[in-house]
């Protein structure tokens, strides 16, 4: 008998402990090389185990038991892989249909026993206020999956370990409303892909984090770090929770090459296909709750970075232009900072210079 340890892998260096998510195999099983065989759950993304070999496999971890990198979770056996195609052969060469003769193939089978149907029965509906009595209430226990509980340390972190506060304005979206209808089709077929908000936001604030590197900065003990690069993280949400992979060096990159990255990255995070490697870094993050019809909110800091901001609905409002009231598709503009290292003028300044270049999203399409 040759048996072969299945291990917990090394996905990364910061990560040394998983979730075993789900079997994708029963105990007992056949299973064949490169088969996958269940879903390990980390911090920050799910991964799948393949198999080492072909075999016959015995399972040695529970679903939703948290494991060390190295950890046997199963064993296979290589050598009931051979008995498995012998026993199939010897099948395929005994399982020949017996003759049949012509006298029974022709035969008619004549009931011995006559069939009565039977009486219809009725029974009284049970009245409505009788079911909601009877119903049984309940409470479920169940425990929190690992990215869960990462979330949930990392936002108490974020409340307890900066002075966060957070900064608004408003943001007419007509003259962004008015590029979009106008270039939209041009967009998508040239580049395959439709013109969304998302990038815009995301060039405008790429260029003022350059010009204001306080908020695209972090605090490390008693130094800051300071960065000549934009790596916008985007919230994305997922059946499993929220992730926030980001976009390296925004600064450099074209409108559709946003868009077409973000497309892909939204993709693999609710699939759960996203790498430790895409869901690590970031200097700054945008969110937008408006997809979830949110008004306004006050996000809270992706640690450890210093700054988010927060999108949100389109309303159309009344508002005053050049002393007349006008209807206007309208957006308030959430900024939360980290207050020990940004200042307050230096987070409302920011918060205008991308209100100003949204509403000229034309000086976007000039890099």
């Amino acid at each position: 008998m040759s048996l072969i340890d299945i291990k917990v892998p090394t996905i990364g260096e910061s990560v040394t402990e998983v979730t075993l998510a789900k079997w994708l195999v029963k105990n007992g099983d056949f299973v064949s090389l490169d088969q996958i065989l269940c879903e390990f759950e980390s911090d920050k993304a799910t991964f799948e185990l393949p198999s080492e070999a072909a075999g016959q496999i015995s399972l040695k971890a529970k679903e939703k038991e948290d494991l060390s990198v190295g950890a046997v979770v199963a064993q296979i056996n290589t050598s009931a892989a051979g008995n498995k195609v012998e026993n199939i052969k010897q099948e395929k060469v005994e399982a020949k249909p017996a003759p049949v003769k012509e006298s029974i193939k022709t035969e008619t089978a004549k009931p011995d026993v006559t069939i009565i149907p039977p009486k219809k029965v009725s029974v009284p509906e049970t009245p409505k206020e009788k079911l909601i009595i009877n119903e049984k209430r309940g409470d479920r226990r169940e425990k929190m999956s690992r990215m869960r509980r990462t979330i949930s340390k990392r936002l108490v972190s974020a409340k307890n370990e900066t002075a966060m506060l957070t900064t608004f304005n408003e943001l007419d979206m007509t003259a962004i409303q008015n590029l979009r209808k106008t270039y939209n089709d041009q967009f998508l077929e040239k580049y395959g892909t439709k013109l969304g908000y998302m990038s815009l936001f995301a060039k405008a604030c790429a260029r003022v984090l350059l010009e204001m590197p306080d908020v695209n900065a972090f605090i490390d003990e008693e130094e800051i770090i300071y960065h000549n690069y934009v790596d916008i993280s985007f919230a994305i949400s997922t059946p499993n929770g929220l992730v926030v992979p980001p976009i390296k060096n925004v600064q450099n990159l074209k409108l559709h090459e946003i868009e077409i990255t973000l497309k892909d990255l939204a993709e693999k995070a609710r699939t759960g296909k996203l790498s430790i490697q895409e869901m690590t870094g970031g200097t700054f993050t945008i969110t937008n709750g408006g997809v979830f019809g949110s008004l306004m909110s006050t996000p809270i800091i992706n640690e450890p970075q210093s700054a988010i901001l927060g999108m949100h609905a389109i309303k159309e409002r009344p508002v005053a232009v050049d002393g007349k009231i006008e209807i206007r598709p309208m957006m308030y503009l959430a900024l939360s900072y980290d207050h020990r290292i940004i200042d307050g003028s230096t987070s409302v300044t920011f918060l205008v210079k991308v209100k100003e270049l949204l509403e000229e999203p034309l000086r976007l399409l000039l890099e």
